[in-house]
């Protein structure tokens, strides 16, 4: 054999090796290629907005939520010299509540534009600030929709903040969501950029501000003002005065802004006067005012900040001056108020003071103007009068011909009594205040109307409002009446087509000019109509009809409400209101001239928005001056038809019958067309009958229902009804929607038939529950008195009209109804309670603001504050009213109004306080509503740490230091959660903020407890209690769950469901059941069966008292994992006879949630010992009935059928008066109402196992 060579023999296992590692390494790198891709980031499936993506996850940043971190929630600090700020990129989210602090440095300007902004009108609301806190002045509230009228013109001009600070905050509610805000700002720059007319200039110290350059024919802050258009078309029309307030200056022929329009001139124009003083503490809102010669009287009104208000102003309309009024005495500042002038006296009477916590008041002051002194009135109220306070109401001063003067107040709305229909008249002469009846048309009052007087006609016109609407519905209405004030007649003219309320209107020449006011509607509802409207609307007083004028053409948007507009010299002069922010401009319209119109026929057809009369050959004004008291003959457009349609919504024959729509009453119960066929037609309301149930349906709450004594309030449909004993008629009951009557009578069923039609009525049967329920306490109310029912006892029902439902029943004495005999009393005003928890007790009646602590209806919310005045309402919940009781630092940034001051431990523990970005402010006295800086609450030196905008890291709330700065390392003091913010189970307590923990004292009924409240969840059905101390002896439950148990008391032959199936059930595991036989020679029989499994167990004993076992307790049955059982326990065996006090003991057990259980106990009846009282149960039943059944659509065949008694052995006792062969639900109705049955149990009533023996009559 040859020999290999010389390390042969090694090659092989050096190249396996060598294969080997590549093997390896290749696994290696597979592997790492594997669980590297394994450990890549997963990406999110939709972008962050405002956070970062962390696997697969959006992680917000802070003060954002959402899952792309979409929505603000929390506080921002802004401190770049310009940015932007949003509530995020799409529609905000229900409840939202965002904070922004821009800082620049002290005393510079900050000025915010609103690029964009769409929010729920009148319900959310962006608040600014000039400062670091809510206690700063507030500059602006903006809501609703806020877009340019006209293309290039600014809506809202930009805001200003002169502080170095500004605060904004934005608010929304659970209603709707829109498309939210985009807000620029910046610090130190030229207001709007100067328009584009002109150049940012800086001053020249460092410490100027910059300020604009206007280029020529532009003036203003902004340079957005234009002046001397065309030159003022010099030389022929005027000139342009460069020199001082650069304006057109017109020859005496010409006039308009730019001298374009020739005097007189045939159309119309507005403009802006300059106004001086410009301050802005002239602006306000929902003031009123009178002219006095060429002075207008301003007096009250909303403002943000009632330091340096001024009550009573007066503007001269010759020379554009405001004058501030002193006063030594005068009445609080208020708004929605009513002014009237008479002579030299202006007066004052209602509307709100804020002073005094939005309280409306009824007081009447009266303004001297030459001696400048307020005097209060204390009228009197004449007998069976009632005065209303109202807000948002209206009064014109009215001489009738007889000599006396009234003010006549027209609606409004009261915090106790609603929204009032009424008009009160107050006698300037004998001092005396009445509430007269009114006649025609049946009127909705509201709230923000406009209403104008007309000399001529002595007639006041009264246009839109928020009111009550059908329904129990709340709105803008678009409704015009007009009052007849000599014979106190309402009319209902024709809609504008254009609801708002707090708008102006004037009369002017013939037509009332509205202009103005809140347009926006129900949100779902509003086909975007705007908060701030500047419509402009006429209407002809002569021909009842409405036009549309063209709106202010001027050189911004004029959007408004809660302005004021008065007339002088042919012109209508408007001042203040509100569109954002308060306005404290004037805007004057100069409509067109009569005089212009030189031919008879241009004459009279002159308008829209003017009304002219042609008389010795020239035209003049439509007003007092130039027809001598007397209405001129007009000539008006031809009017379409009326068809049904515009008839019936008037719903009563007053209404249908005193309009100007053409309509007429048909056969009682319809409106139609005069055109229509009618075969009983009445068109004119004087021979219209008085219908109670049409005037009752407009009190719009219970103490105004309450005050009639025609009405009655129905608390569960929330709406004022007619009393029913009006309704039927004397002697009559309402029952649903049947008229009832009982009396005795022994005669036949056709006598009864026949006495049925001599009432115009028909025997009728039963066919609702209601009027099972009302014959059956009749009957008993008759039994009582009677004590026996007599032979021959024979009930009758009848009808008193067709769709009325009767029961006639003649007796000795007739049962009568009286008026609001059964009404519930009314329920406490939400004005008049003073917390959160008393003002949300009721439901969603009322609702509490926080912010100003005051408690409204809920149906009257929006005009309880109409400028934003409330930062946040409640209808639940009730948070603490003050910073101090917040125990948490989330829930103290929450709250505009609040800072956190974190004590020296940094565990999370510290104290909620009223306070700004630079620290915890107060009020220097009781008295003042000022806030002030205060440091020394929070003490920096002394190792406290003030939060503002975010809280600090740590948030163990003093149960744990933390790691990593922001995660509690150990939870002590029997806490847990993440930030150590919960009691462990078994334990109660609020832990927050250092809060103590401590054990549930259930008395061995309970291993848990409310974590909060200490409040142990009863593991056994029928023990109940904060501890478990009670038996729930109300649904039969006996028994001591100190010493033992509780158990419910079984009746015999009855079978009992008790269904486990609600929330509140799911901590029950077990129930106990007692029953003791009542027969003692008779077995008991006993079955049990439940959807689940359960362990039972069964015992006896002969020495009980109450449930609670005093002797042995005998186990006779134990089962577990069961779902049925049954079982007879003898008589023998137990020794009934010997035992009479035996009580056997079940204990169902170990069971799950949710279950429903059936027990049934049984026993043979002993039929003699029971025959001596059957004898008087068969007496009992000679009752016999007459039932027939009377349908609203058509009339039954009536017939005879009989009511039966029926003895029930068990109970021991004669039923009577059970129905035979009507409906189910009839049958059952009454078998609840009359037998005897056990109480309730959690969800089912039993039933009777035995029907026992029906005792027929003879």
């Amino acid at each position: 054999m040859g020999r290999t060579p010389e390390g042969g023999a090694l090659l092989p296992k050096r190249r396996r090796l060598r294969d080997a590692g590549r093997c390896l390494l290749f696994y290696m790198v597979l592997y790492l290629l594997v669980h590297a891709e394994g450990s890549l980031p997963k990406a999110c499936e939709k972008s962050c907005y405002s956070g970062r993506c962390v696997n697969g996850t959006c992680v917000c940043d802070q003060g954002w939520v959402g899952e792309q971190c979409q929505h603000c929630q929390g506080r921002f600090k802004l401190t770049e010299p310009s940015g932007s700020l949003t509530d995020g990129p799409i529609n905000y989210k229900y409840k939202t509540k965002c904070t922004w602090l821009i800082e620049g440095y002290p005393n510079t300007v900050l000025r915010l534009r609103f690029n964009h902004f769409a929010t729920e009108c009148s319900w959310d609301h962006m608040y600014v600030y000039d400062g670091d806190s809510v206690y700063a002045p507030l500059i602006a509230v903006f809501s609703g929709l806020i877009v340019p009228e006209v293309r290039g013109n600014e809506t809202v001009p930009e805001v200003v903040t002169m502080s170095g600070y500004a605060l904004l905050h934005f608010f929304s509610d659970a209603a709707y969501n829109l498309t939210g805000f985009n807000i620029f700002y910046s610090i130190n720059s030229c207001p709007n950029n100067c328009s584009g007319h002109g150049k940012c200039s800086t001053g020249n110290s460092i410490a100027s501000r910059v300020y604009c350059e206007c280029d020529d024919y532009w003036k203003g802050e902004a340079c957005d003002i234009p002046y001397c258009r065309s030159n003022c078309g010099s030389p022929d029309h005027g000139y342009c005065d460069l020199t001082g307030e650069k304006l057109c200056v017109c020859n005496d022929s010409w006039q308009g802004p730019d001298c374009s329009l020739m005097v007189p001139s045939t159309e119309s124009y507005w403009f802006l006067p300059n106004v001086k003083p410009f301050s802005p503490s002239v602006g306000r809102a929902s003031h009123k005012a009178v002219v006095q010669g060429h002075l207008m009287w301003v007096i009250g009104g909303y403002s943000f900040n009632y330091s340096s208000f001024q009550m009573v102003l007066n503007y001269n309309l010759e020379s554009s001056i405001w004058n501030v009024v002193p006063m030594h005495t005068a009445p609080l500042q208020r708004y929605g108020h009513s002014l009237a002038l008479h002579q030299d006296d202006i007066y004052m009477f209602g509307g709100k003071i804020e002073a005094r916590g939005g309280n409306v008041t009824d007081e009447l002051w009266v303004l001297n103007i030459p001696s400048h002194t307020w005097s209060l009135r204390t009228p009197n109220v004449l007998v069976h009068g009632q005065q209303y306070a109202v807000e948002g109401h209206s009064a014109h001063v009215v001489e009738l011909d007889n000599g006396d003067v009234l003010m006549v107040v027209f609606f409004g709305y009261s915090s106790i009594y609603s929204y009032i229909s009424n008009v009160q008249e107050y006698n300037l002469r004998t001092n005396t205040w009445v509430v007269p009846e009114t006649q025609g048309a049946l009127v909705q009052g509201g709230y923000g109307h406009s209403s104008v007087y007309d000399a001529i006609s002595k007639c006041v016109y009264v246009h839109g409002g928020y009111k009550a609407l059908p329904a129990n519905k709340y709105g803008l209405v678009d409704d015009l009446y007009r009052y007849e004030v000599r014979t106190r007649t309402w009319t209902i003219l024709r809609e504008s087509g254009f609801a708002r309320y707090l708008h102006s209107a004037v009369l002017l020449s013939g037509s009332m000019l509205v202009f103005g006011g809140n347009t926006h509607n129900d949100t779902s509802l509003s086909n975007g109509a705007k908060c701030f409207s500047a419509d402009f609307l006429a209407y002809d007083v002569a021909c009842d009809d409405w036009k549309v004028l063209p709106k202010p053409n001027l050189h911004r948007d004029v959007n408004r409400f809660g302005h004021t507009a008065v007339v002088s010299n042919g012109s209508m002069y408007v001042f203040g209101g509100f569109s954002s922010i308060l306005l404290n401009d004037i805007l004057v319209y100069k409509p067109p001239s009569c005089e212009a119109f030189r031919q008879e026929e241009a004459c009279l057809s002159a308008g829209p928005g003017l009304r002219c009369v042609w008389t010795k050959g020239r035209c003049v004004p439509w007003d007092l001056a130039h027809t001598n008291g007397t209405i001129p003959t007009t000539s008006c457009p031809i009017q379409p038809a009326t068809v049904d349609e515009q008839c019936y919504r008037f719903s009563d024959c007053a209404s249908c019958t005193a309009n100007t729509n053409g309509c007429q009453w048909c056969d009682d119960k319809k409106c139609l067309s005069a055109s229509s066929n009618c075969s009983v037609a009445v068109r004119n309301f004087s021979r219209c009958q008085v219908r109670n149930e049409q005037t009752c349906s407009k009190l719009a709450n219970c103490k105004s229902c309450s005050l009639n004594l025609n009405c009655q309030w129905d608390h569960q449909q929330q709406e004022c009804h007619i009393v029913p004993a009006h309704l039927c008629g004397d002697g009559w009951s309402h029952v649903g929607e049947a008229c009832l009557r009982i009396n005795s009578s022994r005669e036949s069923y056709d006598n009864a038939q026949h006495y049925c039609k001599n009432l115009e009525g028909n025997i009728a049967s039963l066919t609702t529950s209601k009027q099972v329920d009302f014959v059956l306490e009749e009957l008993q109310k008759y039994q009582l008195q009677e004590k026996v029912g007599p032979p021959g006892f024979l009930p009758r029902p009848a009808l008193l009209s067709p769709g009325h439902m009767v029961w006639f029943f003649s007796a000795p004495s007739p049962l009568t109804v009286s008026p609001n005999q059964n009404a519930r009393p009314c329920k406490m005003p939400c004005s008049l309670r003073t917390s959160c928890t008393n003002c949300t007790s009721q439901a969603t009646e009322c609702m509490w603001c926080s912010s100003t602590k005051r408690c409204v209806d809920s149906n009257a919310y929006v005009i309880s504050f109409p400028y934003g005045q409330c930062l946040e309402w409640q209808t639940g919940d009730c948070l603490s009213q003050n910073c101090s009781g917040l125990r948490t630092c989330s829930l103290c940034l929450e709250q505009p109004a609040c800072g956190w001051c974190g004590d020296p431990s940094h565990t999370g523990r510290g104290q909620c306080m009223e306070g700004s970005y630079r620290g915890p402010v107060k009020s220097p006295s009781r008295q003042s509503q000022e806030m002030v800086l205060e440091p020394g609450l929070c003490p920096r030196d002394r190792g406290y740490d003030w939060a503002f905008i975010n809280c600090p890291a740590c948030q163990c709330n003093g149960h744990s230091t933390c790691v990593n700065s922001s995660v509690c390392e150990q939870c002590r003091n029997l806490t847990t959660g993440p930030q150590c913010q919960t009691c462990m189970p078994g334990y109660y307590g609020d832990p927050t903020n250092g809060g103590k923990c401590q054990a549930c004292k259930c008395n061995g009924h309970a291993n848990v407890c409310q974590v909060l409240t200490g409040k142990c969840y009863c593991t056994t059905k029928g023990i109940k209690g904060d501890q478990c101390q009670l038996c729930d002896s109300e649904n039969r439950y006996l028994g001591n769950p100190l010493r033992g148990t509780c158990y419910y008391n079984l009746l015999i032959d009855y079978q009992f469901t008790f269904s486990l199936l609600q929330e509140d059930d799911h901590h029950y595991t077990a129930i106990n059941f007692m029953a003791t036989p009542e027969q003692t020679n008779k077995n008991l029989d006993m079955s049990i069966n439940a959807s689940n499994n359960f362990n039972l167990n069964i015992t006896w004993s002969v020495g009980s008292t109450a449930g609670t076992i005093s002797g042995e307790e005998v186990a006779i049955v134990s089962k577990t994992n069961i779902k049925d059982y049954r079982d007879s326990f003898s008589c023998d065996k137990f020794s009934f006879r010997t035992n009479p006090n035996i009580t056997f003991y079940v204990y169902v057990s170990n069971f799950s949630w949710p279950i429903k259980i059936q027990v049934r106990n049984t026993v043979l009846l002993h039929m003699c010992a029971a025959q001596r009282d059957m004898q008087a149960c068969f007496h009992l039943a000679g009752f016999w009935a007459l039932i027939c059944c009377i349908q609203a659509q058509h009339r039954e065949t009536c017939s005879l059928k009989a009511i039966a008694a029926e003895w029930m052995h068990d109970e021991r006792h004669c039923v009577k008066f059970i129905p035979q062969r009507i409906s189910p639900a009839i049958s059952g109705t009454l078998r609840r109402r009359i037998l005897p049955a056990p109480p309730q149990s959690s969800a089912t009533r039993p039933s009777p196992a035995s029907s026992g023996h029906v005792c027929l009559p003879p």
